[in-house]
């Protein structure tokens, strides 16, 4: 039988200085209810090579493996099938958030995946729209074909070249005039690398930006060209409902949302989210926890218990801390899903972590499986709650994700903090202007030393600046103000500035190069 971990009831934050200062207020110690629930229902991130004297974690409880269900009897349908009329809905939404439905027929073994989808849109931009532009990422590798796009059951005439895709309206759509948009698509599953998680494998696929997707509008809309640094993709928050069945493989789906009953589907749901993203696989092994009624689930290959295991348990602290300490985590559940990358990645309610970091697992959490696993767990604040630009100021949710596992590590380990900084930030000798862009980054090691660490070291200095009591309520406050919408550093700026009567102008000019 595989060990597992224990997981915490109760966390008593323990302040550590890394940078050898006294803190003006000591960490509060939030209570982290966490409920060991067996029956409950993008980053590149730099990371170390794994320590030589792992600590020892606590004695392990057990949580039950996943079980697949077995396959219905019903026979398997073709990639020829439709799964609804193209028609738009009768009933409108009465929400003003972007509504996107799904119905995705997968042929695992055939590596094709056949999409209905309908894209329920409300022009909240302030301007009257000609035409919608809308993202499509599988068009930037080979396979995708989009066969129709209508509205009202009227053919549209569209543009798609590259990643954009744009739709011309036959009238003008006026502000707060809403539409709806039914489009019927093909992708032939091209093959993954291990620089992101889209595309098949051996023993995964990968589904991540698989849809087209309407980009945000700020006086033009919003996409920026691909680089070979960081993300490029800006978006609004929306709701999801994704409906998947399988042409009759036995294979495991994790994804951004719970899985429900819907006749011949699967339905999965995702509200107020970026992005919905999802993994198929025949081997996966499963287990299960839970904060509250957040449902957070492991996944990954056989072989893999005790690190799959030991990432439940971390992954349940994390969501247990972040949640008192930032805002209420964002969506129903959370998949952890180990993949063959090069690090880790980020999605709405879904996080990809590296095999290799499985592989390097040493029953600690001084190791990359935690410390990577926690950062993309962050983002879930910084860049699903919070949105901003990934492009042109990457810092914003990547610098508050590293310096999130510095906030974890003093909570749940804190004889780890001095650890973590020598580990996770130090060792690189981390410098650069902090607002650099992914166009500006030049080499990998240049773009994350600026952006992620030195962003980490502002964060810190930040920190100590204004105390500690207040960064927890700038923190908070900031969550909350910009929660389903976009911030800037400007906002991020003025938010800390309301929390503190502290000068940090001179912290501004000497980590970033811009104006603010």
């Amino acid at each position: 039988m595989n060990k597992t971990l224990v997981i915490l009831c109760a966390l008593c934050g323990i302040l550590l200085s890394s940078c050898g200062m006294t803190p003006s207020a000591p960490l509060p110690a939030p209570l982290v209810l966490v409920t060991a629930n067996p029956d409950a229902s993008p980053t590149p991130t730099p990371f170390q090579p794994l320590a030589a004297t792992p600590l020892p974690l606590e004695s392990p409880t057990l949580i039950p493996t996943f079980t697949p269900e077995p396959p219905t009897n019903t026979p398997p349908p073709t990639l020829e099938f439709t799964a609804t009329p193209l028609v738009s809905p009768t009933t409108p939404s009465q929400t003003a958030r972007t509504q996107y439905t799904l119905f995705a027929l997968l042929d695992y073994a055939g590596r094709q995946l056949a999409v209905d989808e309908t894209i329920q849109y409300t022009n909240q931009t302030g301007a009257t729209l000609n035409e919608l532009v809308l993202a499509v990422q599988p068009n930037l590798r080979s396979g995708f074909l989009l066969e129709n796009i209508l509205l009202n059951g009227n053919q549209l005439t569209y543009d798609l070249t590259g990643q954009r895709l744009t739709v011309y309206l036959p009238q003008p759509l006026t502000t707060n005039a809403q539409l709806t948009l039914a489009m019927r698509f093909r992708i032939n599953i091209p093959p993954k690398s291990n620089d992101h998680p889209y595309g098949y494998a051996s023993n995964q696929v990968n589904l991540t930006d698989w849809y087209p997707f309407i980009v945000p509008y700020k006086g033009g809309w919003v996409l920026h060209d691909p680089s070979g640094l960081g993300e490029h993709l800006v978006y609004d928050a929306a709701d999801f409902e994704v409906n998947i069945r399988t042409t009759g493989d036995t294979v495991t789906i994790a994804a951004s949302g719970l899985e429900e009953p819907n006749g011949e589907w699967t339905r999965y749901r995702l509200s107020g989210g970026r992005t919905f993203a999802f993994s198929a696989s025949d081997i996966y092994s499963m287990r299960e926890s839970a904060v509250g009624s957040v449902v957070i689930r492991s996944y990954y290959y056989e072989g893999y218990d005790g690190a799959g295991q030991g990432m439940l348990n971390a992954s349940v602290k994390a969501v247990g801390l972040f949640k008192d300490l930032f805002a209420p985590y964002p969506y129903a559940s959370l998949s952890v899903v180990q993949s063959d990358l090069h690090d880790g990645q980020e999605y709405d309610g879904l996080v990809f972590l590296a095999t290799k970091f499985y592989d390097e697992y040493n029953g600690s959490e001084r190791s990359n499986l935690a410390t990577i696993g926690v950062h993309e767990i962050a983002h879930q604040w910084w860049f699903g709650l919070v949105g901003s630009d990934q492009a042109m100021e990457p810092w914003l949710d990547e610098a508050l994700s590293v310096y999130s596992e510095n906030i974890f590590y003093e909570y749940i380990h804190p004889n780890y903090g001095d650890w973590w900084w020598n580990f996770r930030v130090n060792y690189f000798g981390p410098s650069g202007w902090v607002d650099t862009n992914i166009y500006e980054g030049g080499s990998f090691r240049g773009y994350v030393n600026a952006a992620y660490l030195n962003g980490a070291n502002f964060i810190d200095e930040l920190r100590w600046r204004m105390g500690t009591q207040d960064f927890l309520s700038f923190l908070k406050e900031y969550a909350s103000r910009y929660a389903h919408g976009h911030a800037t550093a400007s906002d991020f700026f003025a938010v800390a500035q309301q929390n503190t009567t502290a000068d940090i102008s001179d912290l501004i000019r000497a980590y970033f190069k811009g104006s603010y």
